[in-house]
């Protein structure tokens, strides 16, 4: 298993240089998520995740489509619990669990400004996602304590998962320049997560904003002139509700009960994130506090928040 997955990721790696090659114009980056990057005192839950992508412009056209963007990314999430107590029969307040995943998309920006979002992941949750040896690597790197119940963690499973969601204006009435609303829905179908989310987007620019078919926001800073776009600076509000139907890295596996400590999960729940996003020339800059209610079953289980952090360049 272990040795499929490098493959996988190699011949990953081996495609996505060679349609580098092919475009003038592409958006490398990344994005880094941890809890600390909220509170040096806040660790739990959903603890570290770290994406590498890479963007580029679709060359089909259809009638009333401004522009399709292309990405392909690799990432990884870890999972962990508040606290561990030894002593007691219930040791955790969540699974340890890691998701190692590499993702295809495509965005389609439409002339009347909706976005259609469309992507397909491969990867594991288990021990083939190394999470356990890169979470130990890391704390020892920071003189952190390093967990030793990673044992304990949600079994092997492969995870196969699609993800759409669709974004339109609303409120177009208002008419400014520095304000925009709009709303917001996604769907996630697979064998790690399975769950609808719908919400509202809210822009308030600290200059006048840019069309989302040319803001960094849904990713659009790529354009067909191959030209700079203007610049960007803006906050950001996106509050939803979700409904989890399914999360493998709580409740294990779909095809097995192997894991050694699994959750029953709360269903609906109120998520949020807010932050600040800004672009200069070939520089994307953003920073979001993200804020997720309380995802299972058990007494000791709260929300919780983190912080998450990306950085990207289009090469010209």
């Amino acid at each position: 298993m272990r040795l499929i997955t490098v493959l996988f990721f190699n011949m990953f790696f081996l495609f996505s240089v060679v349609v580098s090659g092919q475009h003038t114009a592409v958006e490398i980056g990344v994005v880094t998520d941890n809890d600390l990057y909220t509170s040096s005192k806040n660790d739990q839950y959903y603890t570290n995740g770290l994406e590498i992508f890479y963007r580029y412009l679709s060359k089909k056209e259809k009638p009333q489509l401004l522009k399709k963007i292309n990405e392909i990314r690799i990432g990884q999430y870890m999972y962990s619990p508040r606290f561990i107590y030894k002593d007691e029969e219930q040791m955790f307040d969540r699974p340890f669990a890691g998701y190692l995943f590499g993702e295809f998309a495509s965005t389609n920006f439409y002339a009347n400004q909706s976005v259609f979002k469309k992507h397909i992941q491969l990867g594991y949750v288990g021990p083939n996602s190394f999470a356990d040896k890169i979470q130990s690597e890391t704390h020892k790197l920071f003189d952190y304590t390093a967990f030793e119940e990673w044992d304990y963690q949600i079994k092997n499973t492969l995870g196969i998962q699609t993800y759409f969601m669709f974004s339109k204006p609303v409120f177009n009435a208002l008419k400014s320049k520095t304000i925009d609303f709009r709303w917001q829905s996604e769907a996630k179908l697979g064998t790690i997560f399975t769950s609808l989310s719908t919400g509202f987007v809210g822009r308030i620019g600290i200059k006048k904003l840019v069309p989302f078919s040319d803001s960094n926001f849904y990713g659009a800073s790529l354009n067909k002139a191959n030209g700079l776009l203007d610049s960007e600076l803006y906050f950001y509000v996106l509050p939803t509700v979700n409904y989890q139907f399914y999360d493998a890295t709580i409740q294990g596996s779909l095809f097995n009960d192997n894991s050694p400590v699994t959750f029953d999960i709360i269903p609906f729940r109120f998520n949020a994130e807010t932050g600040l996003r800004y672009r200069r020339k070939n520089l994307n800059l953003s920073y979001a506090f993200v804020y997720r209610g309380k995802e299972l079953k058990f007494y000791r289980n709260i929300g919780y928040f983190y912080g998450s952090i990306s950085v990207s360049y289009i090469f010209r």
